[in-house]
């Protein structure tokens, strides 16, 4: 069931009906659901249900089920299941045939993409990346090869190292930074991935919880020699021949050896 990423007035009343309808609510963390069981005058027992817990958690939910009990289950906010626990109680839930029904509402990942500006008729959700620029690189190669708009969420701290990785790994894009959706201090800022990377340099990290969006690639941009070329050369000045060879081949989804062929020949021309 969905619940407020932020603003407590959007809760749908379906939602409402729900919580104050089932026999217990299971929360990611109570303390933050209990701030919205008090603005609505909401009594149904909490219980923890969460990554740490979940393994030994379910058993006794799943037969509860079993025997007729009405659940709910929520996260700290948004739709639970996205970057969220609970997908494996849901699975087990329904391989015994326990009827599961969703209760959407809002959605942090809907929200950024309708307001960031960005392409919206195809988009890929990817989460959080790995928190070492490395393996963040690698990831935003294989992920940048899809012709969609990005989605993935971020902390003010990395944001700026994710923005240099997003323009290492990807070269060119426009991106849009969503900051504390729903809430007082709401931000989009969008643009061109340098321009980004020059703002947060002199403002510093922001605060808040951030939706991260990448424009998808501009095909005929993207698969030019030149473009190949430069960004070889940006690759080269941070990595071995290899490794930047293998980032530059995930990027534009071309063979290695030809892309360490030209890597190579790159080297051998540079005085």
């Amino acid at each position: 069931m969905s619940t407020p990423i932020g603003n407590l007035r959007d809760i749908t009343l379906r939602a409402l009906d729900t919580l104050r309808a089932a026999e217990l609510v299971l929360a990611e963390d109570t303390r933050t659901t209990r701030r919205l069981f008090d603005a609505y005058g909401i009594t149904t027992p909490l219980r923890p249900y969460h990554d740490h817990n979940g393994a030994t958690a379910r058993p006794s939910i799943l037969e509860a089920l079993e025997g007729g009990a009405i659940y709910a289950l929520v996260s700290d906010a948004g739709t639970p299941l996205i970057s969220d626990p609970g997908y494996k109680l849901v699975r087990e839930a329904r391989e015994r045939g326990i009827n599961v029904c969703p209760v959407p509402g809002a959605s942090a990942l809907l929200a950024a993409l309708a307001g960031a500006g960005l392409p919206t008729d195809r988009f890929l959700f990817a989460g959080f990346l790995p928190q070492k620029s490395a393996a963040r690189q690698r990831a935003l190669g294989e992920l940048g090869q899809t012709r969609a708009t990005l989605i993935l969420y971020e902390t003010g701290p990395r944001l700026l190292a994710a923005l240099e990785d997003i323009a290492t790994s990807l070269g060119s894009r426009e991106v849009s930074v969503a900051r504390e959706l729903t809430k007082l201090f709401e931000e989009f800022r969008t643009g061109p991935v340098a321009d980004l990377i020059t703002h947060y340099r002199e403002a510093g990290a922001p605060r808040g919880e951030i939706v991260l969006l990448i424009g998808p690639p501009d095909e005929a941009a993207q698969t030019s020699p030149e473009a190949i070329d430069t960004a070889l050369r940006d690759a080269l000045t941070e990595h071995r021949t290899k490794d930047a060879a293998s980032l530059v081949a995930e990027r534009f989804g071309l063979p290695r050896k030809e892309v360490y062929a030209r890597a190579l020949s790159l080297k051998d021309d540079t005085p």
